[in-house]
């Protein structure tokens, strides 16, 4: 989930820093994100995303738009303690499974309008770990918390701060996070391609498309 403050002036993005010991990407300066996981999919959306985002997301996945959305709303949530969505009298009625409890006790549901489908790359074979990744991107303004306020985040993530995009070079990161701010920066100044861009590594031959 990239979170985008100040587009208007000096664009910042929400970064924070893996684990010295983490088994993967050890020490890196990342965006908060996640696994999908099985419970995700029966958390309903309060509103479902842009007719064309869902479209995007559909094409070559086995996973349905909704649990994407819900996930990520769930991991920025515990990653960082900042809420997105919107309040849904549904969540009364609502089982309330391990791993939502917190975010639902909010009264919101996640809502497919606050984000847009910036980017996906799967990992080339042969890694130790691999990854078929979406990246997410949501206005600060859509938060429903205090942007600066990450108490209610649990421990996966260190040195939790806005970065500002003129400066994020400087940090340690892994090299699909400085491709998708390149993307994230392209889209700022006016100059995206049409499509999410997807970096295809299923097979030993890299593919790039859009979707």
């Amino acid at each position: 989930m990239i979170v985008l403050r100040d587009r208007a002036t000096r664009p910042r993005v929400l970064m924070g820093q893996r684990g010295q010991d983490a088994a993967f990407m050890p020490s890196k300066f990342v965006f908060p994100g996640g696994a999908v996981d099985a419970v995700d999919a029966a958390i309903p959306l309060a509103f479902d995303p842009a007719p064309g985002c869902a479209a995007a997301l559909a094409r070559e996945s086995d996973l349905g738009p909704a649990p994407l959305v819900a996930a990520a709303t769930r991991e920025l949530w515990e990653e960082t303690g900042l809420l997105i969505g919107a309040p849904d009298a549904r969540v009364g009625r609502l089982d309330k499974p391990q791993g939502w409890r917190g975010y639902l006790g909010t009264g919101h549901l996640p809502d497919g309008t606050d984000l847009t489908f910036l980017f996906r790359a799967i990992t080339p074979p042969g890694r130790p770990r691999r990854f078929d990744a979406r990246f997410f991107l949501v206005e600060a303004e859509a938060l429903r918390n205090d942007p600066d306020d990450f108490s209610r985040a649990e421990a996966e993530l260190g040195h939790l701060h806005w970065v500002p995009l003129d400066e994020v070079r400087g940090y340690d990161m892994p090299f699909i996070t400085e491709v998708v701010l390149a993307e994230l920066s392209a889209r700022l100044e006016g100059r995206q391609a049409p499509g999410v861009p997807f970096f295809d590594n299923r097979t030993e031959v890299s593919r790039f498309s859009r979707l």
